[in-house]
């Protein structure tokens, strides 16, 4: 379970969580496939995210479940010692005072990271709720 990335390759991650698909590709391909499937998987991708849970990256799944306000996902980050993630999952769900956090704490590009995994995930929210998106009967 790989939970530390040179900064190229977080900043293609975030890149990829923003829908550069090139960049996306690019890390299944080029040794990253849990970062590349990340990706589907925030957008409730239900194969990517069984593939993060068969493949060992049950972390990055609680970050994308931390996101989504599961708190048992943030506790198990907790008591697994993985403190930084779950202040990812905070500031991808929001929360100003984690991406204050990481970014005090050295995690700048994290807190870029989870800023990002906002956006996306507000978005989705915005696409499911909009009666614009949907065909009239």
């Amino acid at each position: 379970m790989r939970t530390e990335y040179p900064a190229k390759i977080l900043l293609a991650w975030g890149e990829a969580i923003s829908g550069n698909a090139a960049l996306r590709d690019w890390l299944v391909k080029n040794g990253y496939p849990e970062l590349g499937l990340f990706t589907y998987a925030l957008r409730n991708k239900q194969d990517a995210r069984k593939w993060l849970l068969d493949h060992g990256h049950a972390h990055l799944m609680a970050v994308i479940s931390g996101i989504e306000g599961d708190t048992g996902a943030l506790d198990w980050l907790e008591r697994h010692g993985m403190h930084v993630l779950k202040q990812l999952a905070l500031t991808g769900d929001g929360d100003e005072d984690a991406m204050k956090w990481l970014v005090k704490n050295g995690h700048r590009e994290l807190a870029m990271i989870g800023h990002k995994m906002h956006r996306v995930k507000r978005q989705m929210d915005d696409d499911f709720t909009d009666p614009h998106k949907y065909a009239q009967e």
